[in-house]
C-alpha cells in the first residue's frame, strides 16, 4: 500500500512564489520517475515538470526558468518550486510518481492541491 501526501497549495499574487511537496509512504522499494501535473478548469491535465532518479529534469515550455523540480530521496518526497507566478499557472497541481514495490512497478497520483495566482 503507498499513499502520496501533497501540500503548499494556496492562493498568491502574481509574482510571488510557491513550494509545492509531495512525499509518498508505505510499502516502497525504490521511486522511479517523479512529476508534476496540472489541471485547469477546462482544460486537459498537462505535464509541468519531471525529474528522473538520477537527477534529470524536463519542464514544460511554459515554466521553463520560473519553476524547478528537486527530490529528496530519503524522504521519498518531490517538490516543485514556482516563482514569477502568472495568472495562468492557476490550476490543480498532481504528483506522479513511479513507485516499485514488492514484485511490481506502479504510478500513483497525489490528492491534488489548488494553486491560484490572483491578486
Amino acid at each position: 500500500q503507498v499513499q502520496l501526501v501533497e501540500s503548499g497549495g494556496g492562493l498568491v499574487q502574481p509574482g510571488g512564489s510557491l513550494r509545492l511537496s509531495c512525499a509518498a509512504s508505505g510499502s516502497i522499494f525504490s521511486i522511479n520517475a517523479m512529476g508534476w501535473y496540472r489541471q485547469a478548469p477546462g482544460k486537459q491535465r498537462e505535464l509541468v515538470a519531471a525529474i528522473t532518479s538520477v537527477g534529470s529534469t524536463n519542464y514544460a515550455d511554459s515554466v521553463k526558468g520560473r519553476f524547478t523540480i528537486s527530490r529528496d530521496n530519503a524522504k521519498n518526497t518531490v517538490y516543485l518550486q514556482m516563482n514569477s507566478l502568472k495568472p495562468e499557472d492557476t490550476a490543480v497541481y498532481y504528483c506522479n510518481l513511479e513507485i516499485a514495490t514488492m514484485g511490481r512497478i506502479s504510478f500513483y497520483w497525489g490528492q491534488g492541491t489548488q494553486v491560484t495566482v490572483s491578486s
